[in-house]
């Protein structure tokens, strides 16, 4: 388990009772934080239409994360290419790297309701899953099935407001492939039309590719020989699955000789573990919040989590039931031993680290607390 660094995935979530505001500033705060705890990478999400997350947009926040910081690296975790050109992803980036060279991750995603292409067909399993479990421990729960949002209102309407009327959205490799062409200045139209993005050709940035499951968005990495990250803390049901699409469909590229992925995990730290799962009473409910298409509300105080969960029913714990029992919740020991199980399950190269609490405070310490453990573990391996 010896070199495995860890990163942080920064949704900006708006705590309740604050605004965006101090939720940006708490992100640029944790940013430098994390700077000197040791983490590489410092990663924001893209969400729309949540009122409890700020990161509406990556490249503005990662601008501002940059001027703020000087050696962590910055990027996307992910930009949504579903309502976006590949041009204007690198020309944004593009401008971030012409200031801040050799620090940007480029992460890149598919976007909810967005067609998939179907995969090449199942992958056969690597890591034997019993009763929900790796051998090593590691909880794998049943698959989260998304389907009862693919027509929601809420989710029609995201997309009609972020596209253009009457817009269709690319072939999701085949964007990746523009994107890559840009960056490297080898972009031709069909007709043989060169185009230059300036700033954006010839940047130093770090490409990632981001997915849940082993459809398109593994395959994509795979074949473009890109790095890619998959989601535990999305989807735990099918990380393995994704993992082992990825490597499956690997052929190596000028930038990456072999297989290279980071896997994400919901963690919350505190000095033991009564205290860490009373931080991270608030997750349930936002959680359900977010799979009800209600958009993410304000993250609660654990006293306001408990009065919203005491009327739930048997089908609400349920819906949220595989990512509560995924979080990693507890004392630096606990949340290390959860993580290297994950780390050894996954086969990852990199672990990045999303927490949520109600205080600034507290998630500070949570990221405090964690990396100083595991630097004692890899100082000690």
């Amino acid at each position: 388990m010896p070199g495995i660094p860890l990163g942080v995935l920064d949704l900006i979530p708006v705590p309740s009772g604050s605004t965006a505001s101090d939720a940006l500033r708490n992100t640029v705060d944790l940013a430098r934080q994390t700077e000197r705890f040791g983490y590489t990478r410092y990663w924001f999400a893209e969400h729309h239409l949540n009122p409890g997350v700020a990161g509406s947009s990556p490249a503005v926040v990662l601008a501002l994360t940059a001027s703020a910081t000087s050696t962590i690296r910055i990027g996307s975790g992910a930009v949504q290419l579903g309502h976006r050109t590949a041009l204007s992803t690198v020309e944004e980036f593009g401008l971030i790297d012409a200031l801040h060279p050799g620090r940007l991750d480029l992460g890149l995603g598919r976007s909810a309701g967005r067609p998939q292409t179907p995969s090449g067909g199942p992958v056969a399993p690597v890591t034997p899953v019993v009763d929900g479990r790796t051998p090593n421990g590691l909880r794998i729960p049943p698959k989260f099935s998304f389907a009862h949002l693919v027509d929601h209102p809420r989710v029609a309407l995201q997309q009609r407001l972020l596209n253009l009327p009457g817009a269709r959205p690319q072939d999701y490799a085949e964007q990746v492939a523009d994107v890559l062409a840009l960056l490297r200045g080898e972009y031709r139209s069909a007709e043989g039309v060169p185009a230059h993005a300036v700033p954006g050709e010839g940047a130093d940035v770090q490409v990632w590719v981001l997915g849940s499951s082993g459809g398109q968005s593994a395959e994509t990495a795979g074949r473009g020989g890109l790095r890619f990250a998959a989601n535990y803390h999305v989807s735990p049901g099918s990380v393995l699955e994704a993992a082992e699409g990825y490597r499956a469909a690997f052929k190596p590229s000028a930038g990456l000789d072999r297989p290279y992925l980071t896997v994400s995990a919901d963690v919350v730290v505190a000095e033991d573990d009564a205290s860490a799962r009373e931080l991270a009473a608030g997750y349930a409910p936002w959680v359900h919040s977010i799979r009800t298409a209600e958009g993410a509300i304000p993250f609660p105080t654990p006293a306001g989590a408990r009065a919203l969960t005491g009327s739930w029913t048997a089908a609400d714990h349920a819906l949220v039931a595989d990512r509560v029992e995924t979080q990693f919740v507890g004392s630096p020991t606990t949340v290390a031993d959860h993580l290297e199980r994950l780390q050894a399950a996954t086969g990852a190269d990199e672990l990045l680290i999303t927490t949520i609490t109600h205080a600034h405070a507290d998630r500070v310490r949570s990221y405090r607390l964690l990396a100083r453990e595991w630097a004692r573990r890899q100082g000690a391996a």
